[in-house]
C-alpha cells in the first residue's frame, strides 16, 4: 500500500491530546493533516461534540491490516471502549480509504475492514477534513467535495461541521 486516509475524533477527555496522539504515532509516515474540525455526534446517542480530523499516511510496507492494527493500537493507548455503537470514545481512528502505490484505490470486503469506508459518503466530519488535504478525493458514491456540499444542503444538524483554530501539530 502507498496512501492510506485516516479520520481520527474524539469526544472524551483531552480531545486534542488524543488526536495529537495518531499525529506522533504516525510520524514520518504523516504526509498531510487537516484542520481540526468541531462536530456534532453522529448516530443519534446524547454526547458532547467531537474533534475530528483526516491525515494521509504514507508507508509502502504496510497493507491495508497493518494501518487497521495501527488504528487500533492508537485506540487502545487512548483507553478507548466500545460499550454503545456511535458512543462517545476517547479515540476514533477509521481507515476511509487506501491507495495502492499506483494510486489505485484498494477494495477489501473483509469482515475486520472494508474498504473504502461503508459509511464514509454519509459523514460531513469525515469528508470536509479530507478535503482539506485532498481536494480532488472520490469516492464510489462520487466526488467528495459534491457529496460534501449535499450533506451540508441537507441542513441536518450531524451534517453541520466547523473547522476551528486549533492545530494537530
Amino acid at each position: 500500500m502507498s496512501v492510506a486516509v485516516l479520520s481520527i475524533g474524539s469526544n472524551v477527555g483531552d480531545r486534542l491530546a488524543h488526536l495529537r496522539s495518531v499525529v506522533e504515532a504516525a510520524g514520518a509516515r504523516l504526509s498531510a493533516a487537516s484542520g481540526v474540525y468541531e462536530t456534532a455526534p453522529w448516530g443519534g446517542i446524547e454526547q458532547q461534540p467531537f474533534l475530528n480530523a483526516v491525515l494521509l499516511v504514507t508507508d509502502n510496507d504496510r497493507g491495508a491490516n497493518q494501518w487497521l492494527r495501527f488504528a487500533h493500537d492508537r485506540e487502545r493507548q487512548a483507553q478507548r471502549t466500545r460499550d454503545v455503537r456511535w458512543g462517545p470514545r476517547t479515540l476514533d481512528v477509521d481507515i476511509v480509504a487506501a491507495y495502492d502505490a499506483a494510486g489505485e484505490p484498494i477494495v477489501s470486503d473483509d469482515p475486520d475492514l472494508t474498504l473504502p469506508h461503508p459509511r464514509a459518503h454519509e459523514r460531513a466530519f469525515v469528508l470536509a477534513p479530507w478535503l482539506e488535504v485532498d481536494p480532488h478525493a472520490r469516492l464510489p458514491h462520487g466526488v467528495v467535495a459534491e457529496l460534501l456540499d449535499e450533506l451540508v444542503a441537507s441542513g441536518d444538524p450531524q451534517q453541520q461541521v466547523a473547522r476551528t483554530e486549533l492545530e494537530l501539530r
